[in-house]
């Protein structure tokens, strides 16, 4: 198994994750030419690519999508209202609707999803089944439902969000209804409420947890690192690594990567 956080960040997200023979994209926030940059460092064509999964229409989850998809002939997989609310959705002509309910299975990999609260039309989160063992994805979500957490649970690797530091976000220069959206249930996770999540989900079999989505204004990695670090310090159940997202460098976790 290979799992690499592309890019994450309010400027571009992408994820991408590989189990047997399967490969897949959770989002597709930067340029085509970026992402195809970043898929060759880790030697895999776009062409290889078995399926796109959107988890929500901003555009720092989407930016690339059309033309990546097009050039390449990705199936893209998205809830119906998400695709409804996506401009010029009949310029893409790979879209597959997805059902949260249902999931899909793709080569060694089955996709389930489960509906997060973000200001969004119908925001998910992904859960991964391989034969390899679980991915769970849960970024862009202003709280976390028991839903979320009961879903996330018995995942090999994680990727969480972990967006803000809540004083640097009160004392910080957005306006104050930005600050309100961010803190809002349907806005982002801060430092701390990601990490009570991450210690909610620690098992035995926890390999690698992966630190998304950090606000370049009201966040720092040291910040977003050392609160992640306190739950695992802990902690004698797992020792799993921590990796915390850029939107300059790609991530990468691998089967005896630590």
């Amino acid at each position: 198994m290979r799992v690499c956080l592309l890019a994450s960040g309010s400027k571009g997200n992408s994820l991408f994750i590989e189990a047997g023979d399967s490969r897949i994209l959770v989002d597709a926030g930067l340029s085509a030419r970026e992402l195809t940059r970043r898929l060759a460092m880790l030697s895999v064509r776009p062409e290889e690519i078995d399926g796109l999964f959107v988890t929500h229409e901003h555009v720092d989850h989407i930016r690339g999508l059309f033309p990546f998809a097009n050039r390449y002939g990705t199936p893209v997989y998205t809830h119906p209202l998400t695709k409804q609310s996506i401009l010029d959705q009949e310029k893409l002509k790979t879209w597959r609707d997805f059902d949260p309910d249902r999931g899909v299975e793709i080569g060694a990999l089955r996709v389930g999803a489960c509906p997060i609260t973000h200001d969004a039309a119908a925001p998910l989160g992904f859960i991964f089944d391989t034969p390899e063992g679980r991915v769970g994805v849960a970024t862009d979500l202003g709280m976390v439902t028991r839903l979320v957490a009961e879903r996330l649970k018995g995942c090999r690797v994680l990727v969480l969000e972990s967006n803000h530091d809540e004083e640097m976000l009160r004392d910080g220069p957005y306006p104050w209804f930005l600050k309100q959206r961010i803190r809002s249930r349907h806005g982002h996770l801060s430092n701390e409420t990601s990490s009570r999540l991450l210690e909610f989900l620690l098992w035995e079999r926890l390999e690698a947890v992966f630190l998304a989505h950090l606000s370049q204004e009201n966040n720092t990695p040291d910040l977003a690192g050392d609160a992640a670090l306190r739950v695992l310090a802990r902690t004698d159940r797992c020792r799993p690594a921590l990796l915390i997202g850029s939107q300059q460098e790609a991530r990468l976790w691998s089967d005896g990567c630590r």
